[in-house]
């Protein structure tokens, strides 16, 4: 009987869009709600099973995403597109299920070779807009764009970034590959963009962090060098608000 009824589980792909604010991050909390329990939830009423989602990317409290990816198993035989349109009807509306559809019983997305990319930003005038203070960080010293770009440059391609990552990671090792790292400015909003094949707890934070730093006068570009080298997390800049980070692209190579 336990082989017939594995047989019936089908695993569907969800690709998720959220805006974090109201929520711990995406994996489930004691202390408050996440995007994964308002998926459990949504899913398991819409199957009358007990459904768990398992995420590609665990996204930290209070930050946004356009395209996190979350697969689970179900013996409901409703086509895998139609998932999304009978889980919006469910979800809060700072959720959306942008697609649903069905895969191998055995893929899942932290399995399978990617890349993603993170966008972190900041709104630098004189004073802040009250319609962007829930996506970006405000800071009214005026950064320099060029100099963030040139500490940007040493951070490009595979490095020990133990120095841009938590104190309580915990990983097998702290070295990454950044494959992509630019900063541009429209008007008075800055975005920093990264992509790469992995990340560490809190990483593109410390790295925004870190080149604000930079573009505030504090230490010049060539300093990052200095930052790697060390493999110190006192030595890096401080971890920029959560608000400011979207994940916006995630590519399956």
């Amino acid at each position: 009987m336990e082989t017939m009824e594995i047989r019936k589980k089908r695993r569907i792909c969800l690709v998720v869009a959220y805006d974090g604010t109201n929520y711990q991050g995406w994996q489930i909390q004691q202390n408050g709600n996440t995007i994964e329990a308002e998926l459990n939830r949504a899913l398991s009423a819409l199957t009358k099973e007990p459904i768990e989602v398992s995420g590609a990317s665990r996204t930290d409290s209070g930050v946004h995403a356009r395209c996190n990816y979350a697969v689970f198993d179900t013996a409901v035989r409703m086509p895998g597109d139609k998932f999304s349109y009978a889980l919006n009807q469910r979800l809060p509306e700072d959720i959306r299920v942008r697609k649903s559809y069905e895969v191998s019983p055995h893929w899942h997305p932290r399995k399978c070779s990617s890349k993603k990319t993170y966008e972190y930003r900041i709104f630098n005038d004189e004073f802040p807009d009250p319609l962007c203070r829930l996506y970006t960080h405000f800071t009214y010293t005026k950064l320099d764009i060029d100099r963030m770009n040139a500490a940007a440059g040493y951070l490009i391609g595979e490095h020990d970034f133990k120095s841009f990552c938590s104190i309580h990671t915990q990983t097998e090792t702290t070295v990454r590959t950044i494959t992509d790292l630019s900063v541009k400015k429209e008007g008075s909003l800055i975005t920093i963009r990264v992509t790469g094949t992995g990340f560490l707890y809190n990483m593109v934070r410390i790295i925004a962090g870190t080149l604000i730093e930079v573009g505030n006068g504090k230490y010049p570009p060539e300093h990052i060098k200095e930052i790697l080298k060390h493999c110190d997390r006192s030595c890096a800049g401080p971890t920029a608000p959560a608000r400011g980070l979207t994940l916006v692209e995630y590519e399956f190579l």
